[in-house]
């Protein structure tokens, strides 16, 4: 490609890229579990946009596109919740999914006031739960999400955010 993958902060103008990626990146989720009403594939441009200005949203850019995404916010508690991460398909396999996790982990410890992340998958995305369990996450407990999915709700601790290293 000749290319190289750069991760950002999202701005207000990447809402419609961010909402066609999300789009076509939870296609294979919706395959893998027969539920094509799944919340990344039936949320809106405007819930989209909401998100962008009220979380910390980052991208990965293959030149002018935006290849990869995810999303993720702090609570009161000091939880990080990290949601749709989200890669190409002709992308995924080649280290931008766990690139982009570093990379929003780093972004969301802060100050240092964030205690612990969270995540959550389907039962059946063991890519994604390999990929979780790689990056030191580990299973915290489950829930039926609105859609009827089994999700898994896995956790790991932060760290010192000096601690981060996000290689290229």
């Amino acid at each position: 490609m000749g290319m190289s993958v750069t991760i950002s902060a999202a701005v207000a103008e990447d809402a419609e890229q961010i909402f066609k990626l999300q789009y076509l990146a939870f296609q294979r989720e919706a395959e893998l579990y027969g539920n094509y009403l799944i919340q990344p594939l039936t949320q809106s441009l405007d819930s989209l946009k909401a998100e962008l200005a009220a979380d910390t949203v980052l991208v990965a850019r293959l030149g002018d596109e935006i290849v990869g995404t995810v999303r993720g916010s702090v609570d009161e508690e000091g939880t990080a919740k990290i949601a749709k991460l989200c890669v190409h398909p002709r992308l995924q396999g080649h280290g931008l999914g766990a690139r982009l996790l570093r990379a929003v982990e780093q972004a969301l410890a802060g100050p240092g006031n964030t205690t612990r992340f969270r995540l959550h998958t389907g039962h059946k995305s063991e890519s994604n739960l390999r990929l979780y369990r790689k990056a030191g996450y580990v299973k915290v407990g489950g829930r039926t999400a609105s859609d009827g999915v089994q999700l898994v709700i896995l956790e790991k601790e932060a760290k010192d955010p000096t601690d981060f290293t996000v290689s290229a």
